[in-house]
Formats: structure tokens, C-alpha cells, sequence
């Protein structure tokens, strides 16, 4: 499939979701070569889980699809400019490049405003909305040093 046809399925997909009860955003996982790995869509409101956006969902059935965590390699159509958790989610699955339709803007307009969320992370934690403190760092650390001493991990 061409790089239009990629991004016309994850408008599709978009469309099918909101006829299926879920939000208006859809996503595909697909090879440099044109080839779909992994679609997914919006399923927010229909399986009570916030984390279900398109963008995760597609990356959650590439991952287990393909038995890796590490998408290099591949890309992702989304019907809308990637959230903060999403383009956190896509850096993390180390995706190649993305292609986005509708902008962050285009979606504030239609009541996904994400706006808040970008600016808290500029926040220093005690400063934001979300209430935050440190606990029990000294007894923590010692995981972190046990985990960074290993010699057989996978590093991720």
C-alpha cells in the first residue's frame, strides 16, 4: 500500500470506531514497504481502559504479532497528531517515523484537548495539578543498583 492508502485505512478505522461507540481515531502499523502489521482504534469509553487509543492499541497487536517490544523498523498512520501517552508510547516502541492527519489543534477543537497535559509536563512535580512526593527512595535505589549491576538483562 501506498503511504495515502496507509493513512486513508487509519481515517477509516477512525470513522468504523465512532459507528462501533468508540472515540474518532484509528491507526495502522506498517512496514517501510507498505505492508499493515497491526491496526487499532479508540476503545477508551468501550472497554473502560484510558489507556486504549488507537496509537497503543495498534502498537500493543504489532508487539505480540511480531514477539518483540522494539518496532524498528516499522511505522504508524494515525488518524490524529499523537497524545503525550501516545508519542510517549511510539518513542518507547522505538517506531520509525510518524504520520499524523489531523493535528492536536483540530482535536482540542472537538473537545480532545490535551493542552493541560503538555503543559504540566513542563511543571516541576511539586508545582503540578496532580499531587506528587518521593517515598522510600533508600529502600528503592537498591532494585535500581541490582538491575544496573546485571549482565544478562534485556535492555529495553
Amino acid at each position: 500500500m501506498t503511504k495515502e492508502q496507509l493513512m486513508r485505512k487509519a481515517i477509516e478505522l477512525s470513522n468504523e470506531n465512532i459507528a462501533n461507540g468508540g472515540g474518532p481515531f484509528g491507526a495502522v502499523i506498517a512496514t517501510k514497504e507498505g505492508e499493515i502489521v497491526a491496526t487499532g482504534a479508540n476503545r477508551v469509553t468501550a472497554s473502560c481502559d484510558p489507556t486504549a487509543h488507537a496509537e497503543v492499541s495498534a502498537i500493543r497487536v504489532a508487539a505480540a504479532k511480531l514477539g518483540t517490544f522494539d518496532l524498528s523498523g516499522y511505522e504508524i498512520y494515525t488518524s490524529c497528531e499523537p497524545c503525550p501517552m501516545c508519542l510517549g508510547a511510539i518513542y518507547w516502541a522505538r517506531l520509525d517515523k510518524v504520520y499524523y492527519a489531523n493535528t492536536k489543534t483540530d482535536a482540542k477543537e472537538i473537545g480532545f484537548d490535551d493542552s493541560f497535559i503538555y503543559d504540566e509536563l513542563e511543571l516541576k512535580p511539586a508545582d503540578r495539578h496532580l499531587p506528587s512526593e518521593t517515598m522510600l527512595r533508600d529502600e528503592a535505589i537498591a532494585t535500581f543498583r541490582t538491575w544496573a549491576a546485571m549482565t544478562d538483562k534485556v535492555e529495553y
